[in-house]
Order: C-alpha cells, then structure tokens, then sequence
C-alpha cells in the first residue's frame, strides 16, 4: 500500500517551549493507526502540526506526495484531510444542521443525510442547538462534520474523552466502519484498550518522542509493556 502521510523528525514549539523532539510518523492507504501515550506526551500537538495549526519548526511533512509543512490548514484540508480536535470544538449556538453546514463538502458518498444515517440521534436533532447536545452526541456531530468534505484521511484527536463505556464502544464502531469505507486514519487516543483494538499499527509518545512503534495487535497482547509504555491496560472490551 502507498503512504498517504509521512511526517520525518518534526520539531515543533508552544513559545518557547520544545514540545516535539523528532517525531516521524507514516500511515498508508487504509491503514488505521494509533497514536499512544499519557497526557502532556505530545500526540495533541503532533496532529495540530500536521494540520498547520501548530506548525513544525523543523522537519518535512507530506500528504499523498505534497509537501504540506507550511501549508496553512484550509489547503491540507482541501486534499482530503479531515480533523476532528480534541474537545469536539462544535459551534454551541449552531443548530446541528447549521454545523454540518459549515465544511465546504468535498464530491464523494458523505453527505448531511447519510450523517444522518450513520447517527440517528443526531437526525432526531437536528434542529437543536450545539450546546444542548450531551457529549456523545457533540461527537458525533464533530466526526460528521469532518466525513462531509469526503476525506481520504481522518485525523481523530481523543474520541473517546469524557465519554461513557457504552458512549465509547459505539465511537469505535463507528471508526471501524469509517475505516471499512477505505478512510485512512490517525488516531490520538488514551483509552488503549480501545486504540489498539482497532488498529493496525500503534505508536507510543513520551515527552514529545516517539518511544515506540509496531504492530497493534502484539502490543496489545503484551498488557505489561502497555502499562509501562501508555500507562493504561490493553484487554479490550468488545466492539
């Protein structure tokens, strides 16, 4: 399979402050990986550098064979990248149908009502404001959004925060089908249980490096070394 991203020894900066230390990355066509580690390890700041929002200071990124380093973020988007930000970030006095309003739709099968389709709560909904929504369903609406450009990739920064089991368990059941759809996937998450369920290959960050990198379903079965790695257990529960 070809890649689709590729970012080589990025370092990027808050101020003055060093976040990222020479991380390299790559995700092929299809493929869906996740991104590990504990809070303050750097994934947040890795996908808002490969979007542009935090740009690196050094270091190339590519997307389908561009390079995208100092790309401003709109133009990464328009080459497919979707982005769902950690926190869901919707507009809280947008009506659900307003925000699936906003993204400029790209052409492919995405559309409002198979959104619609795939998150019936949100159809129930769609005239309610984001701020009434609760937080299963603000993410929901934040992963619809990014599928309405139509992306070849999906970078997810925590699906999971702040959900309840039974919240969590349909999120994943979502990406898996996103990813049966052919979406190639970046995934930040610090349920690892989860995160590796669902993935092909797994890296792990601490203090802004990537300390690890494999496949998924053995790191998985070794629930020591993701303790020591990620600090969360692997037995996952069923999707």
């Amino acid at each position: 399979m070809s890649l689709v991203l590729k970012a080589e020894n990025l370092h990027s900066f808050y101020g003055k402050s060093h976040i990222l230390h020479g991380v390299s990355i790559e995700l092929a066509e299809g493929e869906l990986v996740t991104l590990l580690g504990r809070n303050g390890a750097g994934k947040t700041t890795t996908l808002r550098s490969l979007m542009g929002l935090t740009p690196a200071r050094q270091g190339r990124i590519e997307f389908f064979g561009h390079e995208t380093t100092h790309w401003p973020s709109y133009r990464i988007s328009r080459l497919g990248v979707g982005y769902v930000p950690e926190g869901r970030k919707i507009f809280p006095n947008l009506t659900v149908l307003e925000n699936l309003s906003v993204p400029v739709s790209g052409p492919g099968p995405w559309t409002v009502e198979r959104i619609f389709g795939l998150f019936p709560n949100l159809a129930e909904r769609r005239y309610s404001w984001g701020r009434q929504l609760s937080g299963g369903e603000q993410q929901m609406l934040a992963i619809g959004r990014a599928l309405l450009i139509n992306p070849k990739i999906l970078l997810l920064d925590e699906p999971s925060q702040g959900l309840a089991p039974l919240l969590v368990r349909a999120v994943f059941a979502t990406i898996a089908a996103m990813r049966k759809e052919g979406i190639s996937i970046l995934l930040v998450e610090q349920n690892a249980r989860f995160g590796l369920e669902v993935a092909d290959r797994v890296y792990v960050m601490n203090d802004g490096e990537v300390v690890h990198s494999g496949s998924a379903r053995e790191l998985a079965q070794d629930e020591e070394r993701v303790r020591a790695l990620a600090g969360a257990e692997s037995r996952a529960a069923a999707l």
